[in-house]
This record gives structure tokens, sequence and C-alpha cells, in this order.
């Protein structure tokens, strides 16, 4: 049964939710699901903004049909192609061939890879406006955010957005669709900046650019193709400004993220040590084990604190391999901007640290605090007023940096 949602007087939401995926893009885990947005004009001229992923097909179709009562659809805005936005693409067009495809040259030539598409189409370029009778619609190119093909739209006199992934997040829709209506900074935020660090966030260039032209643009509205509805100025305002945070990789807080591979406990207790010393001194703490905790938060938590901790066994000569896996996520997403500090184990040939250093120097503008503190197996006293030592350098930069 049809779900259809006013965004506006004129604009419908069509979109749906998949609580059953498990992994979005088969990498990033989605324990709230994940939305699937599409949005309809209705005017003297009908639109339709981008399509949804075959798992919330059916509802969208329903959605489709109920909310056109009718009328024929004059055309399709095509964002982004992605799978998860175009795989319903084919399905209006059998329904629909009366409909006139929107989009960029290189949205055109995926439409020909993915599905043999060379129908009617209106190709657009950047600044480029379409009037549909009360509306207009300019489109405003994002490549690389975080496809090549990406591009925005913006809706006259409403001051709509249209955003592709931009500004989306992970998280099914429940009741509203707006992030007024919701808890965003309790229930969101933390799913948001997963979603941004994993997706977009090698892309950081890219965003700025985009965030750019969006200052240049009176905005009221943020449609997102992923997650809440943008409508309320401040929250547009507040959202705009982290992600302008993230994609400077400037630390959103100031605190201390410790990350540890242990095989059996002793690495542990040393990072556990150090956190418990750094927490004495009133330094905001968290611990990670980066065996057991996946990827996608591991790369968010680096992207939100200011003091990071690397702190690693000895295993077949070098990192261990859930550590080394990590650092090299964080140099894939171009890391950097933060102060850091490294502990290493080894039972006999300790290597891990001096190997950490040299991969976490090379980033930009990495700040090592102390001097890498060297384990033997297992904390002695020794190595525990080491560990002392380097909590209150540590905190020391954190209340004077």
């Amino acid at each position: 049964m049809h779900n259809v949602i006013p965004v506006t007087d004129d604009l419908l939401y069509l979109g749906g939710n998949d609580r059953r995926i498990a992994l979005f893009e088969s990498a990033y885990p989605v324990p709230r699901g994940v939305s699937y947005n599409s949005y309809l004009l209705l005017d003297e001229k009908t639109v339709l903004f981008d399509t949804v992923d075959a798992a919330v097909s059916e509802t969208f179709f329903e959605n489709l049909a109920f909310a056109l009562k009718g009328r024929q659809l004059d055309y399709l805005v095509v964002h982004h192609m992605e799978p998860d936005h175009s795989a319903s693409f084919q399905g209006v067009l059998s329904r629909h061939p009366e409909t006139i495809v929107i989009a960029n040259k290189k949205t055109a030539g995926m439409l020909k890879n993915y599905f043999g598409f060379e129908g009617k189409m209106q190709l657009v370029a950047e600044g480029e406006t379409i009037n549909f009778g009360k509306h207009s619609l300019s489109f405003v190119f994002a490549p690389m955010v975080h496809w090549p093909e990406v591009m925005m739209s913006y809706l006259l006199p409403e001051q709509v957005l249209f955003s592709a992934d931009a500004f989306g997040t992970f998280g099914a829709l429940g009741g509203s669709i707006f992030a007024d209506k919701v808890h965003f900074e309790r229930d969101f935020l933390d799913d948001a900046r997963r979603y941004y660090c994993g997706i977009v966030g090698k892309y950081g260039v890219q965003v700025q650019s985009v965030l750019k032209k969006a200052a240049n643009l009176p905005i009221k509205m943020i449609c997102p193709l992923h997650g809440p509805v943008w409508r309320e100025e401040k929250g547009i305002a507040w959202f705009l400004q982290k992600y302008d945070t993230w994609s400077k990789c400037v630390p959103e807080e100031r605190g201390a993220a410790i990350f540890y591979a242990s095989v059996y406990g002793h690495t542990q207790n040393a990072a556990e040590i150090l956190g418990a010393e750094l927490a004495k001194q009133d330094v905001p703490v968290k611990l990670y084990d980066v065996s057991v905790t996946h990827a996608s938060e591991l790369l968010a938590e680096a992207f939100r604190y200011s003091h990071l901790v690397f702190v690693s066994t000895t295993y077949n000569n070098g990192v261990f391999v859930s550590m080394e896996n990590f650092l090299h996520d964080l140099k894939a997403h171009f890391f950097g901007k933060r102060a850091y500090a490294v502990v290493e184990n080894g039972s006999w040939s300790p290597q891990a640290g001096q190997l950490m250093e040299t991969e976490i120097s090379s980033w930009k503008e990495m700040r090592q605090v102390g001097e890498k503190v060297t384990i033997l197996s297992s904390v002695n006293e020794e190595t525990r007023t080491k560990l002392e030592t380097l909590a209150g350098e540590l905190a020391d930069d954190y209340k004077n940096s």
C-alpha cells in the first residue's frame, strides 16, 4: 500500500526503508537499516527526482502511481547513478515511456552501460535552468561526491537543494521524514559521521568545492537520497558545519581515542592503563579494539577526535594485521591533522611501533606526542611508569594545544 508523504505543497516523498539489510554496499553495518529517498514534483510538468533500490521498489511504484493520479510522468532527474538509486530506473520507464530523462553527459554514459539506455534524454550543464511551471530547477555539479557523474539540483521558489548522496546518513526513517522532528544528534549523528567518513571521506577537497557552491545559494530545505530531510534553518547550518569539519579533516571533538590490537590481552592491558591515566587527568577518552570493532566505526572515531593513540602487538615481524588494515584505511582516506602517540608490544623483537611511526608520520600534518613506549610481553612497573608519563604528555598537549 502506498505511503506518500508531503514535503512541501507541491513536492512529495516517495521513498522507502530497508530494515532487513545487514551491510550497506556489502561493506557497512547498518543495524538500524537505511532509507532510499525519491521525490516527486507536481507542477504543470511532473518531475521525479531519482528512483530507489530494488529492495523497496514495490512500495516506490505504488507511491508513484498514487501520487501521479493518472497524470503522465514528464521528467526523471538522475542525480546519481549508484544502483541503490537507479535500480528502479527501467521500471519507471517501462511504466512511463513518455518520460524524458534529465541527466548530464557522464550520467548518460553510465545509463548506457548499466541499462543500454539511449532513449529520450535532456542533457544539462552546470548552472542550466529548466522551468516546469511555477517551479524552476538549476543544476549544481558535484563530481566525486562521491562518483564522477554526481550532480545536485536547486528548486525555486522553495529553495530546495536535492543533494544526491551528500548530507545523507545511515538509519531507516520512522514516522517523520524530517530532521527537525527527530532527535538527530542523539539518534542519527553517529550514523551520519560513519556514512560520511566511509563513503565520502576521501573526497574532502571535492566536498569543500560543493560547500562553496552551496554557500552562494539560500537553502531552506535539503532533500538527500538517504536519511532525513532538512528544513529548519539552524539545523541546516549545524549540519553543513559538520560537513565542513569532516571534509577539512579537522577534529570534531577534543579528546583521545585509543586504538589497540591485542592477541592475549597484555597489549589491551597497556591500552586500558593508558586510558585510565588519561581519564584521571580529565581527558575524555575512548578505547577501541581494532580486531572486533568494524572498520567504518574506527574510521569515523578517528575523524572525530583530536588525539589518537595506536597500540599494537608485533606479529610476524610487523604490525598486527587488524591494526595494519586500520592504518591503511586511514591513509586511503587522506587522513591527517591530529596529535598521536604510539605504544608497541613484542616478546622478543618488538617492531610494530617503528613501523607505525613510519606510516603515520607520512600522513598530512600529523604531530607525535611523547616517545614511543615499548612493552616486552606484559606491562611491568617500569613500563607502567612510561605509560603514566605518556598519559601526562598527552594530557598536557590536550589542555594546551
